[in-house]
């Protein structure tokens, strides 16, 4: 049996953890920038204030209605997030972190199936009372029921956020109640084929033929089958390497126009691309830099960059990319008239996580000095922070250029952010 532990709103919810206030009423929290609507809590769900609504389209209402309003505070999010997963952490050997608010749990041998219900009841009370963190729990033979519990257990009351799916029974009836566009894995192009199709639950899905599926939504689409129907066929490797990563952000007012400011951002970029690489323990065998204005300039004002390198050597240095990312901006920049640039990023691919680095006759680079200095550069960001000790050219990081009128505190990771209590 798996274990999917799903933090409830989890932006909302930490931000109610330290403003009790807020609770029992209608929050939102914004994207970067303040741009559009990325959470919500469960008050303004039901003022029908839907996922990613422009904020300048709703403000009034939101004012008109008390909605409290929250920028993105990822520093905080991540941090509760990490606390959230070492709880986690001592109920199965066996975890899987699937994104920042869930996680799988593998249960085998553990606990004896007639008491799941109550060691998942268990979970979310630990969680609870460790964080703040309201979860829901969801119990089943595969992850993707597992999921089809979990959706359950957070939209019927009566299973206080834990719901299992332990018989077959249980499977047929949750299948025949769930639409087909709920179902992990299922998007939008395949919900339209599906639909067309005359799918429109699990269940329908479930009475398809291998063949049928395999040519309707591919062999991703297979497994999905084959697990709606009890048979566990999603392993860990497939879900946790990525292809690739990207890290990009929007910048507030007309954008960034001075090389320098985007040379700030891009290196920016590129630490973190490096730090999800050596966290995933994968390398990269090259990388896209690309910036662009807004689409609704006026024309002969708009410019895009968009410039790639193959790596002689696969790494996950942080001095080397910033390094290759910077040349590669500078190589697409425009001299001739000032762009306004809206949006930047960088993506690093063809990822390998075998951690075998196949090294080159010419190599310029003496890589086990650069090794020796990653790894004292990790010890010193462990004990003193991640942004104590950083390239130069990053400056003081591409968040001073983003609109973040409504944040929060910091209030896990920085001493001068941390609740006073008078008494």
């Amino acid at each position: 049996m798996f274990a999917l532990v799903d933090c409830n709103n989890f932006f909302v919810s930490c931000e109610r953890v330290f403003n009790p206030a807020l609770q029992d009423k209608p929050v939102v929290v914004l994207s970067n920038n303040d741009g559009c609507v990325i959470a919500r809590s469960n008050e303004a769900k039901q003022l029908g204030i839907a996922m990613g609504t422009p904020l300048f389209q709703i403000k009034n209402f939101l004012e008109q209605q008390r909605v409290a309003v929250y920028s993105s505070n990822y520093i905080l999010y991540g941090d509760m997030s990490r606390r959230v997963m070492t709880l986690l952490a001592d109920f199965s050997s066996d975890l899987l972190v699937y994104s920042i608010d869930e996680a799988f749990l593998d249960l085998k041998g553990i606990v004896p199936e007639s008491e799941i219900s109550g060691y998942a009841g268990l979970i979310r009370q630990t969680i609870f009372r460790g964080t703040g963190i309201p979860v829901t729990v969801g119990v089943a033979p595969t992850k993707t029921l597992a999921k089809v519990a979990c959706h359950f257990g957070k939209k019927y009351p009566a299973y206080h956020n834990v719901c299992v799916i332990d018989t077959e029974e249980k499977r047929v009836r949750a299948l025949h109640l769930l639409p087909v566009e709920e179902v992990w894995g299922v998007g939008r192009r395949h919900r339209e084929k599906l639909h067309r199709a005359g799918v429109r639950t699990a269940w329908d899905l479930t009475q398809k033929s291998e063949a049928w599926v395999q040519h309707v939504m591919t062999a991703t689409g297979v497994r999905t089958w084959k697990e709606l129907q009890g048979f566990s066929c999603i392993e860990e490797k497939s879900m946790d390497h990525k292809k690739s990563i990207c890290t990009s952000r929007s910048f507030s007012d007309r954008g960034l126009c001075r090389l320098e400011e985007l040379e700030e951002a891009v290196a920016n970029f590129a630490a973190e691309c490096c730090l999800k690489l050596r966290q995933a323990g994968g390398r990269c065998g090259g990388l896209t830099v690309f910036a662009a204005t807004s689409r609704f300039q006026s024309e002969g004002m708009t410019h895009v960059i968009c410039q790639s390198r193959d790596l002689t050597v696969v790494t996950n240095d942080q001095q080397e990319l910033i390094s290759a990312a910077l040349d590669l901006l500078r190589s697409g920049w425009a001299d001739d008239r000032t762009y306004y640039y809206k949006k930047a990023g960088m993506t690093v691919w063809d990822l390998r996580y075998d951690g075998v680095v196949q090294p080159v006759l010419f190599d310029p680079v003496d890589r086990v000095r650069q090794a020796a200095l990653a790894r004292a550069v990790e010890e010193i960001k462990k004990k003193n922070g991640e942004d104590k000790i950083k390239i130069a050219v990053q400056g003081d990081g591409y968040r001073h250029f983003m609109k973040s009128q409504h944040r929060s505190r910091n209030y896990t990771t920085r001493l001068d952010d941390i609740i006073e209590v008078r008494v």
